[in-house]
């Protein structure tokens, strides 16, 4: 069972990470400028800010099994349409059909693992699962843009088709949902999850997640992509490639996550990826060699490996599993606004063609967070010491 979980998690991730190598192949194709290719980026992300708490809510009620499927099958039609969508504004609709899909399938991953997992058992298991996902990571991108480079932009798309494959898996491997009898109404279930929604763990965590995925989406999936194509005029299977090189920091982290999250409390791992942003994307923008570029996506994949893994397996502690879905959804919902803003304003900044300030921005903003993360847990002193741990773990 945990290699289909395992496959649905890579499923959710083929929403951008197929594509975003081609976005420069598309912006031409279709003539647009940087805000509107972003446009398409985000649009496979709007829908979850509703349907992923949604979604938690009704996985609580009728069971993982019976709500990822459906969702599998809506995410593979989105992307074939988008395949084959004659104009840009029908691409634009096949996006937004795909997010209805992709709202219900990392978070309901996770979900599962929480529901089947306790304590560092569940670290290890979440930590594994965003290993495949950062190993995906690693190849997606560097498929798409051959893909892309064979065939044309189109032919990225054609691997969403793999979505209806998993759910056909999922229905055979995934135990058939029981729902419980007697169960109150639904407006009692959200009553009663109320409380969970409210808690400061997730107050805290919720913001944090927006700006995050700010950073990953608007910086490192929209303008990196767009900076390798204008400044280095590399092709699309080389930018894909080093859009993966993240993944090769990361997946040791997301190994290593479960010895790690038993020395080390969740914020001061938060923190120190945070700190490894604001390096990266400060060498990013002054970046004039290629190599240097893949030095700093190195270090990015390293606080990227330290901040949404802990965070992930974070937001299943938060609640009973009687509402682990809705929270998680919650968390989901944070992560698909932050993914939704994310390339609209970079590609809005990009219109400039100064991709210094971009980067230069993003060094700010996940200082700044860095530093809101810090008044809210006090932990400067504590994570300076884990800060030099790691770097002597991973050196």
């Amino acid at each position: 069972m945990t290699l289909i979980v395992y496959a649905i998690s890579i499923t959710g991730i083929l929403a951008n990470t197929l594509i975003t190598p081609v976005l420069p192949e598309i912006k031409d194709h279709f003539n647009l400028g940087s805000g509107e290719a972003g446009l398409m980026v985000s649009l496979a992300s709007v829908p979850g800010i509703v349907v992923a708490p949604l979604l938690g809510l009704v996985s609580d009620r009728i069971g993982r099994r019976a709500t990822v499927i459906p969702c599998l099958i809506v995410f593979g039609t989105g992307g074939l349409l988008g395949m084959v969508a004659p104009s840009y504004t029908l691409l634009l609709a096949a996006r937004l059909l795909q997010g209805f899909g992709a709202a219900g399938l990392i978070n309901l991953a996770i979900v599962i693992l929480g529901d089947r997992h306790e304590g560092a058992t569940r670290a290890r298991a979440i930590g594994r699962n965003a290993a495949a996902i950062t190993l995906g990571l690693a190849v997606l991108p560097a498929l798409g843009g051959l893909l892309g480079d064979i065939g044309g932009w189109r032919a990225s798309f054609a691997p969403y088709v793999l979505a209806f494959g998993v759910a056909a898996m999922a229905a055979r491997i995934l135990p058939r949902d029981v729902p419980e009898k007697n169960a109150p109404p639904l407006r009692e279930t959200l009553k009663e999850a109320v409380p969970y929604i409210r808690d400061r763990r997730v107050a805290v965590m919720a913001p944090v997640g927006f700006v995050l995925f700010i950073l990953v989406f608007g910086l490192v999936l929209t303008a990196l992509p767009l900076f390798l194509d204008e400044q280095f005029g590399i092709g699309a299977t080389a930018r894909g490639s080093i859009l993966g090189a993240p993944a090769a920091a990361s997946v040791i982290v997301a190994l290593t996550i479960g010895r790690l999250s038993g020395r080390f409390d969740t914020w001061s791992l938060v923190m120190t990826g945070l700190a490894f942003f604001v390096v990266s994307f400060l060498i990013l923008s002054g970046a004039t060699a290629l190599v240097v570029v893949v030095v700093a996506a190195l270090i990015y994949g390293l606080g990227e490996g330290l901040t949404i893994v802990p965070l992930q397996t974070y937001s299943t502690t938060i609640a009973p599993a009687a509402y682990r879905g809705v929270v998680v959804g919650v968390w989901v919902a944070s992560v698909r606004a932050g993914q939704s803003v994310g390339p609209w304003l970079a590609g809005r900044m990009l219109e400039s063609n100064d991709f210094s300030k971009v980067f230069l921005g993003g060094a700010v903003l996940a200082g700044t967070l860095f530093l809101a993360v810090l008044v809210a847990t006090r932990l400067l002193l504590k994570t300076i010491c884990y800060t030099f741990q790691l770097l002597i773990i991973f050196i």
